[in-house]
């Protein structure tokens, strides 16, 4: 075990440890504690007090993935082939995408406490802050492209709303094609990539971040308004817990998308529809085109009214924005 990792164990409970007993339980000098606490402060950004004659502590206590807890709570653990926890990670997208197809099986899941390059949609940076949140990346492997294939990360944000409801949160909307909102806040979203044969099997994997508990710099470096479960509910729910919810959550829904696309989920997608009947911008490349927002077709297209006659449109370089 990293001498990193062990110290954090440690250190998890927000109690203050002195680095005499740090040095015992890992078996090294107090100098390498020393060491391992400053690689925390930097790599991780983790804001940790020392105080003469007490030692060293977390500013809050933080729940670390744990694999086997996260495996234990799942009720689909037999449907799943692999599941990887990380303390830190470029991408957990970039992980599946680039792991050779012999050495992972579907279905496969990724997490992070941390990435270093996390991504969203056009190739949007994703703030990550370590041990804070969910960053989460399923591996799936469709046999053949689903004519409906467009409606998976509609099917994905249905699946995250289910999780949240589950939890009690209130006001929940979807943004097309990938954003989950809270009271008009962005609290979770999915980017999906593909790799494979255009006529044999194919893998989607299928990134989702959600928002637990974000730091105050988030605010700065987040280029629209979020919110996140720290701020509804009373207390944060476990982190591997709602993992495994999550996972299980998915599990569930991608058979059924695989077998019968985006109709079993239809229905709630359009009761979520945050920008249902209202004025829009979409986003093509350097173009734009003003309607008013009616919802999908049961391919999962965004239909817009232009100047009285709707139009569609597919997953790729589009956006919503409100006038």
């Amino acid at each position: 075990m990293p001498l990193t990792y062990s110290i954090l164990q440690s250190l998890s409970d927000g109690s203050f440890h002195s680095g005499e007993t740090l040095a015992k339980a890992a078996g090294v000098t107090r100098a390498a504690v020393w060491k391992a606490i400053h690689c925390l402060q930097t790599d991780y950004a983790l804001e940790i007090h020392s105080v003469h004659g007490r030692g060293y502590r977390l500013a809050q206590s933080i729940e670390l993935l744990n694999r086997d807890a996260i495996l234990q709570q799942l009720q689909r653990q037999s449907q799943l082939a692999g599941l990887e926890t990380f303390l830190t990670i470029a991408s957990t997208n970039r992980y599946l995408m680039q792991a050779p197809a012999h050495d992972i099986t579907a279905p496969w899941v990724v997490l992070a406490e941390q990435q270093t390059a996390g991504r969203g949609r056009r190739g949007r940076v994703w703030h990550s802050p370590f041990a804070g949140n969910i960053y989460l990346s399923l591996l799936w492997r469709f046999q053949q492209i689903n004519a409906n294939f467009v409606g998976l990360s509609l099917v994905i944000g249905v699946v995250v709303c289910r999780l949240l409801s589950q939890l009690g949160i209130m006001q929940l909307g979807l943004k097309w094609p990938n954003d989950i909102l809270c009271q008009g806040k962005k609290l979770s979203g999915v980017l999906i990539e593909m790799r494979g044969e255009t006529h044999g099997p194919y893998d989607a994997v299928i990134g989702i971040g959600l928002n637990l508990m974000m730091p105050e710099t988030g605010e700065r470096e987040i280029d629209q308004p979020w919110i996140a479960l720290s701020q509804m509910l009373p207390a944060l729910p476990s982190r591997n817990t709602l993992a495994a919810r999550l996972i299980d959550l998915l599990l569930e829904a991608l058979p059924q998308f695989e077998t019968h696309g985006l109709q079993p989920f239809l229905a709630e997608w359009r009761a979520l529809d945050a920008f249902r009947d209202q004025a829009v911008v979409v986003h093509l490349g350097e173009n734009r085109v003003h309607g008013i927002e009616r919802g999908i077709d049961e391919q999962g297209a965004l239909l817009v009214e232009v100047e009285g006659k709707q139009q569609r449109y597919y997953s790729g370089e589009i956006s919503l924005r409100r006038r």
